[in-house]
């Protein structure tokens, strides 16, 4: 006889719809508030444990606190006491310093007075003893201040003065930079207003002499060691027109026509009635001899 199995029950719960997000599901339920009560809860307990429980060892953090206290007040009562120590000696340092640069000041107005005496009686000496080519002398080197027609000469840099690979006079020289006079510049308009007939030259109201040197210092240019801003003005005493045209058509002349045509150095020129140039503002003796007065003596 078949035996019938038995009915069994195959009712089931219904899939959950969100069952294949578990993952976030999870994050839902769970979120990070309570990994932070933890944390907070772990912090607590180590932060008691930490504190000490004997009586000795709460005594020995109180005798630290009490002596990282004592050295702070004391650092602070020496630093307050020595304050006006410094101080005062901080103002005594300034008061040296300042009596030392007024030391300094009245030796060198000292050296300049001895300077501007030896100067002048070296002039007059030049003067009131020169043979008949005394006023020339005097002339070169610069003794005695001139007046009377010549010309007056401008020379600027250009309003750019970036480097420029056009070639030029100036390539060959060593310069980059092409638009801003240098040295060589001005000592070859100085020799070249000299060979056009001038008597006496300055730059800038400085005196030029025989043996005054036009020198470079980075991109400033000295006369004698002093330094000379642009523009540069030179004054030279001499037949006016004639002078001005003999130095434009002189090769120097024509040299600084190329650094304004192809360069832009700005220039000019023009002839003037009188013009006035100061003595030179030293004057070396280097050789000298004893002059015979109309006594037979020497001096």
């Amino acid at each position: 006889m078949s035996q019938q199995h038995p009915a069994r029950s195959t009712t089931s719960r219904p899939a959950r719809p969100d069952a294949s997000m578990s993952l976030l599901t999870n994050v839902m339920d769970h979120s990070l508030d309570d990994g932070y009560a933890e944390a907070a809860a772990r912090r607590g307990v180590e932060g008691r444990a930490g504190l000490p429980r004997t009586l000795r060892a709460k005594l020995g953090l109180a005798a630290g606190l009490v002596l990282a206290a004592l050295v702070v007040t004391v650092g602070a009562a020496q630093a307050r006491i020595a304050a006006p120590t410094i101080a005062k000696e901080k103002e005594e340092l300034i008061e040296r310093i300042e009596d030392g640069s007024k030391n300094a000041d009245n030796l060198q107005e000292n050296v300049d007075d001895l300077r501007a005496s030896v100067e002048e009686k070296q002039r007059e000496a030049l003067e009131k003893h020169g043979d008949k080519g005394a006023r020339r002398v005097a002339l070169l080197s610069g003794a005695t201040p001139v007046k009377g027609p010549g010309v007056k000469l401008v020379v600027d840099d250009a309003k750019d003065t970036e480097s420029s690979g056009s070639g030029g006079p100036r390539e060959s020289s060593g310069f980059s930079d092409t638009g801003r006079v240098r040295d060589r510049d001005m000592q070859r308009v100085v020799n070249g207003l000299w060979e056009s007939g001038a008597e006496a030259v300055s730059i800038n109201g400085q005196r030029l002499t025989s043996r005054s040197a036009i020198r470079a210092a980075g991109d400033a240019i000295l006369v004698d060691n002093k330094p000379l801003a642009p523009p540069y003005t030179l004054l030279a005493v001499g037949p006016g027109q004639k002078l001005s045209k003999k130095f434009q058509d002189s090769a120097d002349g024509q040299y600084l026509y190329v650094l304004h045509k192809d360069y832009g150095v700005r220039t000019s020129i023009s002839a003037q009635d009188e013009v006035r140039l100061p003595a030179a503002p030293s004057l070396i003796v280097r050789t000298a001899k004893p002059v015979r007065t109309g006594e037979g003596s020497t001096s």
